[in-house]
């Protein structure tokens, strides 16, 4: 799913301390930057001296080529080889226009090589740079040693951490979400404001439910659009005991909903699915809904768009599918687990066995046999982050929280989408959840990003953001 990654490279300088030590920056942030598939954007050696940034000239001229190449540019990182020039960096960013993430790297000095030839003081530089770019108003993400060289392995984590964080703000500052249909009647817990969400950046596109179900309703079961959706999703999912009537009506909304994301140019979904598309329509949409999350165009039920919104961003983190789930039951009598559940739209990814089958809560008020198209399956243990983000209408804000722990494999007897998760301090996580207003909906992700996420959301989207694992 991952778009080609394009940084702006500054390299800083300044003049009284040894040439060599650009040049030899050059070649190791270049060499560091090629092994992780990233293009760079830095000025030639001819362009500048020897392609550092240090003086109002330089930057103006970094600032020029940064803009040129604006449209692919995701992320600028700063390497300071030595002291390095604090207006340098900063204006070259002030001057470039660009709003993306910035990553600050500092060289260490070595203890043999503290003499005026071969000192460094990147460590000082980079408190100077830093406190220029507060200064400027310009947000930075910071490397968790102080200083790192570009050949250690870890500078090629911090470099795959940063990038996720370039992923995460790009998305979500231009994502598309499609609502379809209303919020079912009894869930309060569903509502956001989307006019805090346009201010972020995050649009969200409405189409009435009959809508959908009029025109998939026109649809028949010989129209060549239907049998190729009938394949695939019969390709993605084992049919089960469904009914071959109930795989034509799931294929038919697929195709129309399908329709609509093209037409929207949309990136995500929220769909009402309780209980109108049951009562109107007569099945359920999960299997699309798990087809589209599972090809990274993620949808959420019951209309929840910020839930959806989470799912995304938790997406972009990892490069792998999101699901959404409810905090939905505790596990015995063991304080630090819990079982997740919906009835269920989950990606593939989260359900070795899956299969197409019915909802048996649902099908409760409305007849099981209008139920058909809900998935049935087990998640595995694998890793697990978890994250909601939500508007905070009478605070005119966007809030979110977000941790880590792991889905197990201990024995659990129930239907639909499940999984048993195991997160430290989770008592105090579920006080935080209720007492701040959170919704009953969370979201799962098969990987270890919170860290990812909170610098993304948090510095800089600008939200309000809790991370649990610094609390527990």
């Amino acid at each position: 799913m991952h778009e080609k990654i394009t940084l702006g490279v500054i390299i800083g300088n300044r003049d009284f301390f040894p040439d060599k030590l650009v040049t030899e920056a050059r070649h190791d942030v270049l060499e560091q930057l090629s092994k992780a598939g990233i293009k760079a954007i830095l000025p030639d050696e001819s362009d500048t001296k020897l392609g550092g940034v240090e003086t109002f000239s330089d930057a103006r001229r970094c600032a020029a080529l940064f803009n040129q190449h604006a449209g692919e540019i995701m992320g600028i990182l700063v390497i300071l080889p030595n002291f390095g020039d604090e207006k340098g960096v900063a204006e070259t960013i002030k001057l470039s226009g660009l709003n993306v993430p910035v990553l600050i790297q500092a060289y260490p000095d070595e203890l043999n090589k503290l003499d005026v030839a071969r000192r460094r003081d990147s460590w000082c530089g980079k408190i100077s740079v830093c406190n220029n770019l507060y200064q400027y108003g310009i947000k930075y993400t910071l490397t968790d040693k102080h200083v790192l060289h570009p050949n250690d392995p870890a500078f090629q984590n911090e470099l795959q951490k940063f990038i996720a964080v370039c992923r995460v703000v790009r998305g979500l500052r231009k994502v598309r979400i499609g609502a379809v249909g209303a919020r079912p009647g009894a869930f309060n817990t569903v509502r956001y404001s989307e006019k805090i969400l346009q201010r972020n950046g995050i649009s969200v596109t409405t189409v009435d439910l009959s809508e959908i179900l009029g025109r998939a309703g026109r649809l028949t079961a010989t129209d060549t659009l239907v049998k190729n959706h009938l394949d695939k999703i019969q390709s993605y999912a084992s049919k089960g005991k469904t009914p071959d009537e109930a795989m034509i009506q799931i294929a038919k909304l697929d195709v129309v909903l399908n329709q609509f994301m093209e037409e929207n140019y949309l990136d995500a979904t929220a769909i009402q699915c309780w209980t109108s598309l049951q009562q109107n329509y007569g099945c359920n949409v999960c299997t699309s809904m798990s087809i589209m999350s599972e090809n990274m165009l993620p949808s959420a039920c019951e209309v929840d768009v910020t839930g959806t919104l989470s799912m995304y961003a938790l997406q972009l983190a990892s490069g792998s599918p999101s699901a959404l789930v409810d905090w939905n039951n505790n596990y015995a009598d063991d304080d630090t687990k819990c079982v997740l559940f919906h009835c269920g739209n989950w990606a593939k990814s989260f359900l070795p066995d899956i299969e197409i089958s019915n909802a048996p809560i649902l099908g409760t008020s409305v007849g099981v046999e209008n139920t058909y198209g809900a998935l049935d399956g087990r998640t595995p243990a694998s890793p697990l982050t978890y994250g909601r983000i939500s508007t905070d209408d009478p605070k005119g804000i966007i809030k979110a929280y977000v941790g880590e722990g792991e889905l197990t494999n201990d024995p659990l007897n129930t239907f639909g989408n499940r999984a048993v998760a195991r997160i430290a301090g989770l008592q105090g996580l579920m006080q935080y959840v209720c007492r701040n207003g959170f919704e009953h909906h969370v979201v799962m992700n098969a990987s270890k990003t919170a860290g990812i996420l909170e610098e993304s959301l948090g510095n800089y989207m600008g939200w309000e953001v809790y991370n649990h694992d610094r609390k527990s």
